[in-house]
């Protein structure tokens, strides 16, 4: 049975309070937990901004962003009510010592306290140096980053040194939203809590797995941080190389944040370096419509990429000769997240007419519509012999269990909490953002020392023939990106 274990009462002081994500995110999901009972009534939120608001002007804004939020239910007054008198704001200049020490007034000190910096990288050192001047570090605390959390492994161990002179690594919470979402997390069940999988999840069986993270939306809006970032940055960095590292991990020894991540960290360190032919950038065009990538980049000659294909292979004795594709894109058909692991075909064919057997797919859905497939061969229905179709076995739990609970948890309440209670399972440690930053600026470095331009792939495709024909010559192709 789903049940709600309440966390205890907490002050959560939100950097960037009346920005985007937290109107579109963190307020909807602090008030979904509220309103099934995990947080309790005397829980403080305060919003932080370096403009002027009352308390009364935020509850609004929260209340408007709320009411806005997609895939939810609509609030009931009660809760709503209740939730929004737990709002408060503050100013504060984070490049200056003004409204600090109110904030401090603000703060309990018999309370956990957790510092959301829904804020961009750039003032990331500033709120962090006058947390520790202020006070604010003490050992309850929890501060919270937001990607991108550095541009290149430099900035990541600039960003790692000023966190860690104010707070202990315990104490810091790098948060992939990726890692919270539902199907993400049951893959490290599927694993580890049933035996039928784990004896198969090995070169010897698994023909290749197939990592995807592809979006319908361009760069429109977003182009004065997208055109400095590029899909490599923006996404393999983190989302796809952390999806890669739960379906290629070993199993740790216990189920805590350090033996979880000691696993993560050592397949990132085993990831080969990328070779030139494989890798495929891409950037979007529009024939007609004047909404191509390079109609919205800072520059009409910007050689940014919306689109990265890989191939990448793992070092170890689990993985060895078994390739991992990973591909992500912007303005492309359809917006799909999934893992896909292919196992080997039968060794031996006993049916006529199979051509060396059907091919078992497992499919972790992320989005839309989350939930786990698998690919198996069963005889066709009806007299006549045996006649083979490949069909899909649904072991979603999407639509059956999130009736039951009225919704499946969003991955930002899910991550909050586990911010309040002290759970770094799901959050990334120094070692590993340093690791992955090691192997993507080696792959960056390989094309620009090339020189090269992203090949053009037209909007509203599958993306690049050239990211096919990485494929096409291993005798595998990409799985389509249906809905």
């Amino acid at each position: 049975m789903y049940k709600i274990i309440p966390v205890k009462p907490f002050d959560f002081v939100l950097f960037g309070a009346t920005g985007d994500l937290a109107s579109r995110e963190i307020l909807p999901a602090l008030y979904h937990r509220f309103r099934v009972g995990q947080m309790p009534d005397n829980s403080n939120v305060i919003g932080v901004s370096r403009a002027e608001h009352s308390d009364e002007h935020f509850r609004n804004l929260a209340s408007s962003a709320i009411k806005a939020a997609p895939n939810s239910e609509p609030p009931d007054g009660d809760s709503l009510d209740r939730f929004l008198r737990c709002l408060s704001f503050r100013r504060v200049d984070a490049n200056g010592d003004e409204g600090w020490d109110c904030l401090a007034g603000a703060v309990r000190s018999d309370v956990p306290a957790a510092y959301y910096l829904s804020v961009g990288p750039s003032v990331f050192e500033n709120i962090v140096c006058r947390l520790r001047e202020h006070g604010f570090a003490r050992s309850e605390a929890r501060i919270v980053v937001e990607k991108p959390f550095g541009q290149n492994l430099e900035s990541a161990r600039r960003l790692n040194t000023i966190l860690t002179s104010t707070f202990d690594e315990a104490q810091i919470y790098r948060i992939d939203h990726y890692l919270g979402k539902e199907t993400v997390q049951n893959l490290m069940a599927l694993r580890f809590a049933n035996a039928l999988f784990e004896p198969l999840w090995n070169g010897q069986y698994v023909d290749h797995v197939q990592i995807t993270v592809a979006e319908k939306l361009g760069i429109k809006g977003r182009q004065d941080y997208y055109d400095r970032t590029g899909a490599m940055r923006d996404m393999v960095q983190n989302h796809l190389l952390q999806l890669l590292c739960l379906a290629a991990m070993e199993p740790p020894s216990r189920f805590d944040p350090n033996s979880v991540r000691d696993e993560k960290t050592k397949v990132i360190k085993s990831l080969e370096p990328i070779l030139p032919g494989n890798v495929v950038r891409g950037q979007y065009f529009s024939e007609n419509s004047g909404d191509g990538y390079l109609d919205h980049a800072l520059s009409s000659s910007s050689r940014t990429e919306s689109y990265v294909a890989l191939k990448c292979t793992i070092a170890n004795w689990r993985w060895s000769g078994t390739p991992f594709y990973l591909r992500t894109g912007k303005c492309l058909r359809n917006r799909v997240s999934e893992i896909a692991v292919t196992f080997k075909r039968p060794p031996h064919v006993i049916f006529e007419g199979m051509d060396g057997g059907q091919e078992n797919v497992l499919a972790i859905r992320l989005q839309p519509n989350e939930g786990i497939t698998m690919q198996i061969t069963i005889k066709e229905p009806g007299p006549g012999g045996m006649r083979l179709a490949s069909v899909p076995l649904d072991m979603s739990f999407a639509s059956s269990l999130g009736q039951e609970i009225g919704g499946l948890t969003n991955a930002y309440e899910r991550l909050i909490m586990d911010v309040i209670r002290g759970d770094q399972t799901l959050f990334m440690r120094n070692d590993e953002v340093e690791a992955a930053w090691g192997w993507t600026d080696a792959a960056i470095a390989l094309w620009e020392s090339a020189d090269n331009r992203p090949v053009a792939y037209e909007a509203g495709s599958n993306g690049p023939i050239e990211a096919d024909a990485l494929l096409h010559r291993d005798n595998r192709s990409w799985r389509k990106l249906t809905l």
